[in-house]
């Protein structure tokens, strides 16, 4: 489908749109409306969301420079890493539709994109990762962030694309966005006709299809796999259910018991979000 043309005031809406839309479902182990975790709280999200979406949609900027500047407002706004992983997702995703041709589809505006990702990208982002500094940030044999890059954005992220499923998505066109992501979204909706419901299909889709690598990185593998398999278990009781309320009480069960072993599934939110952004766009 040919992407149609939006304005960076509307692409600002949709960014945000996405961003409440993912606070509102039930996504253990992560922030959401029914509660807050890991010393961070919805208001910070939702703050957020308020101080970086006119940045990150302006016209005149680079990817680089979308992600450094959103992140330098957010660390103004709340003092703390709540959104790099969703900025490193959306900014891409808002150039490629602010630098589309009218007869281009938003996967094909996405690759070239992600193809022209420059050296100036990457020193950008490093300087972006390391002031928000997440979790399980550590030292790297290639391209370590805490060098001057002296590859692309593109070529760095690949290098780290193993252990990063956000840097897998710029080494791999984003499928996990559009070829899984979507249509798990489509299919919740179809079900439900309940967007809170169908974001927490989402998120537990993501979260069952792999390890989230936010927990790998802080914690290992294995405690990661370990997490993958329990939320294996309560996907399969949330699809066969017709109103997922019936299923409320045991994920809130299972948020607060991974809140409290200090597991945040992060990465399998920031997918969601991006997910969300591209089913509005596209």
């Amino acid at each position: 489908m040919i992407l149609k043309k939006y304005t960076p005031e509307q692409l600002a809406k949709a960014y945000k749109t996405a961003c409440m839309a993912e606070l509102q479902a039930l996504k253990p182990g992560n922030v959401h409306v029914f509660a807050d975790g890991h010393g961070m709280t919805i208001h910070d999200f939702i703050k957020s969301a308020d101080v970086s979406a006119d940045v990150i949609a302006q016209p005149d900027l680079t990817v680089g420079e979308r992600i450094l500047y959103t992140v330098e407002a957010t660390q103004q706004a709340v003092g703390q890493n709540t959104n790099l992983g969703v900025l490193l997702l959306c900014a891409p995703l808002i150039h490629a539709v602010l630098h589309t041709n009218n007869e281009q589809t938003l996967q094909q505006s996405l690759s070239h994109t992600l193809a022209q990702l420059s050296i100036d990208d990457a020193k950008l982002v490093t300087k972006a990762i390391l002031l928000a500094s997440p979790a399980g940030l550590g030292g790297s044999d290639v391209h370590d962030v805490h060098h001057v890059p002296n590859v692309t954005l593109l070529e760095m992220m690949r290098s780290a694309q193993d252990k990063d499923r956000i840097a897998w998505q710029y080494a791999n066109a984003y499928q996990d966005v559009v070829a899984f992501g979507v249509a798990r979204y489509a299919e919740a909706m179809a079900k439900w006709q309940n967007s809170a419901w169908a974001t927490a299909a989402l998120y537990l889709g993501f979260l069952t299809r792999n390890s989230d690598t936010h927990i790998k990185r802080k914690y290992g593998e294995a405690l990661a796999v370990k997490v993958m398999q329990e939320a294996q278990r309560f996907e399969a009781e949330y699809w066969v259910t017709d109103n997922p309320k019936l299923v409320q009480k045991g994920l809130l069960a299972w948020d607060a018991s991974l809140k409290q072993r200090g597991l945040n599934p992060g990465t399998s939110a920031d997918l969601t979000v991006a997910t969300l952004l591209v089913s509005c766009l596209d």
